[in-house]
């Protein structure tokens, strides 16, 4: 069967392993010169430095279907975060993972003993329930989930806003209760990771599944009509099935319109002589008034991201940018505020204004029936657009994408 695939996100790469399971040798064409879309890691200045801050929950059920964490080399941030401001800080920990911080825990200022039973009370029943059990319940901003729960302003304003805006892409918590009850559940359930090259071994370790499949890289697609595939350099493909796993309004005439803009993120890469955290954890900071949502130096979880014995600073801005030319200086002037270091001590690396860090998604879902996935008899569908913006909603697309395209060469959906 000749299947192309236009993209070779996770999404991509997991739809072609799909199809090589079944003896297809799918074409993935790839507009930039790699694989791996949103997850990326440059070598810049003796350091890796991936392209936007993330990190692999390895609880991610699709996750664990396609990776190897041994092969990958996880490296995992310590349980909990630390909170940052002018003058204190103090560090929140998961007492259930770590008896020993029980006391430390219950005694910190994030909020009161009864916001802390409160998080329990949630862990527990979130690990009660499944993945779709959970995107099946009533959809509303995790904001007025939180506060309708009983958590206090303290707790929401210290924790859960500078923590789930810097996953969310977004500052008020306006994203569906639903994922923010999912992406609980799977901190609670395993771990955050990276690997120790960098997130983008992620996306080398899903091509290297691949035995059957050949990517064309520097080969960007002007539009999918039907089974024809024109490139932008003109060349016309005829194919029997396209997965489309870019975002389709892009390549496909009858969906402009439909899709809205994805969230953005500054990344800001700084080094400095040693870490001020020492620890693997991510620095929350929740003043409101900083643009810093968090930091990380990614050098306290893996010790590869620098090859030059410097520490590694990863800053996240989530905030609107009013002047870009200035947004170096602004945060380490934060940075001065937060840690007593000499705002000249911070060396800047790198900026990435990365445009389209997650998708908006209005109905988010866990699953969808593979049939979701065909838009007419020759082009199919893939990518966390459609889902939840995740690896594990990208992994699941890419899978039900090849699915559909399967079952359509047997019987017609």
């Amino acid at each position: 069967m000749n299947v192309f695939i236009v993209g070779a996100g996770v999404s991509g790469l997991i739809a072609a392993f799909e199809l090589e399971r079944s003896g297809n040798t799918p074409i993935i064409l790839e507009a930039s010169d790699r694989v791996g879309g949103r997850i990326a890691t440059d070598l810049h200045e003796g350091f890796l430095l991936d392209r936007g801050f993330q990190v692999l929950l390895t609880a991610y059920p699709e996750a664990r279907r396609y990776l190897d964490y041994d092969a990958l080399k996880l490296k995992y941030f310590s349980p909990g975060a630390k909170i940052l401001n002018p003058g204190s800080s103090y560090t929140i920990s998961d007492p259930m993972r770590n008896p020993s911080r029980l006391i430390g825990m219950i005694l910190s200022k994030v909020g009161s003993l009864s916001d802390k039973l409160k998080i329990r009370k949630l862990n527990l029943e979130l690990t009660k329930m499944s993945v779709d059990e959970i995107f099946d319940t009533p959809s509303t901003t995790t904001l007025s989930f939180l506060r309708n729960y009983g958590f206090s302003d303290k707790i929401i304003n210290n924790f859960f806003k500078p923590f789930f805006s810097g996953i969310f892409l977004e500052n008020e918590l306006s994203t569906s209760s639903r994922m923010f009850k999912f992406v609980f559940k799977m901190f609670g359930e395993g771990h955050a990771a990276i690997p120790e090259g960098g997130m983008g071994e992620i996306a080398n370790y899903l091509r290297n599944k691949l035995n059957h499949t050949e990517i064309r890289l520097n080969t960007p697609v002007a539009s999918v009509e039907g089974p024809k595939i024109t490139l932008q350099n003109g060349e016309v493909i005829d194919a029997e099935k396209v997965i489309v796993t870019c975002r389709p309004d892009l390549v496909i005439d009858q969906l402009k319109g439909q899709f809205s803009s994805n969230r953005s993120v500054y990344n800001v890469y700084f080094s400095l002589e040693k870490s001020f955290l020492i620890q693997p954890l991510i620095a929350l900071v929740s003043d409101g008034k900083f643009l810093i949502n968090n930091l990380v130096f990614m050098t306290d979880i893996s010790k590869s991201y620098s090859t030059n014995g410097k520490a590694l600073l990863s800053v996240s801005v989530t905030k609107p940018v009013a002047n870009e030319d200035s947004l170096v200086d602004l945060i380490k002037i934060e940075l001065e505020a937060l840690s007593g270091i000499n705002a000249e001590f911070f060396k800047h690396i790198k900026t990435y204004k990365i445009e389209d860090a997650l998708p908006e998604v209005d109905d988010m879902k866990a699953n969808l029936p593979f049939t979701n996935s065909k838009l007419n008899d020759h082009v199919f569908l893939a990518g966390d657009y459609m889902l939840n913006g995740s690896i594990n909603a990208a992994m699941t697309s890419g899978r039900k994408a090849a699915e559909a395209v399967l079952l359509s060469t047997q019987n017609p959906l």
